[in-house]
């Protein structure tokens, strides 16, 4: 794909890398573990000479998107930037592992669709863990402010998760451990051809 008139394109950027980048995105409620998979996921990666890099909600929060509220407008904004960054670290040769919430189906569908249109591949993985367990774990007191009223508009609360209707991947953390749970993501990006199938 060109870039430009003396801009070096993707495929000779990748071969010279020795890489293909794409996006793996892992979505759920707040406290279903993507975060903790996401890490180990591309720990794996880097373990095994993949060149990958994890890019966390949060992260962003605090960077990027820090003028970003939790409106639905901000939210969707939040997650077309997100994704729009993605395509980018996708494009240079990365294999980026994104753990976001992301509540709407519009926008992780735009988030596919921005790297679709680019040629970039793009993977959702749905960590499917019961909000009653998320509540258990509430590693950041989140759900029990929202309980109470300190928090408005608190996904899987008083706003909605909106369910992936045809994901790549559902992991159920619940069933499975982490190790488990990178093992999947591994095989399915083997799958797609953005890794090599290595033994174990």
């Amino acid at each position: 794909m060109s870039e430009g008139p003396g801009a070096l394109d993707r495929e000779t950027r990748w071969s010279a890398l020795g890489t293909k980048g794409g996006t793996i995105w892992l979505t759920g409620l707040s406290g279903s573990g993507k975060s903790t998979i996401a890490l180990g996921l591309a720990s794996e990666l880097l373990r095994r000479g993949v060149h990958a890099y994890r890019l966390d909600g949060d992260e962003l929060r605090r960077g990027l998107c820090r003028d970003l509220g939790f409106s639905a407008e901000d939210r969707n904004e939040n997650i077309r930037r997100a994704g729009e960054v993605a395509r980018i670290l996708a494009d240079s040769g990365s294999i980026v592992v994104a753990s976001f919430i992301s509540p709407y189906e519009a926008g992780r569908r735009d988030c596919r669709r921005v790297h679709e249109s680019s040629g970039i591949t793009f993977l959702e993985v749905f960590v499917d863990t019961p909000i009653e367990v998320c509540e258990r774990r509430d590693p950041k007191g989140l759900y029990s402010k929202a309980r109470a009223g300190e928090i408005r508009g608190f996904t899987g609360v008083d706003d909605p998760y909106e369910r992936p209707k045809d994901p790549d991947l559902v992991i159920h953390p619940e069933e499975q451990t982490v190790d488990q749970s990178v093992a999947l993501c591994l095989e399915l990006l083997a799958e797609r051809a953005l890794i090599a199938s290595l033994p174990g």
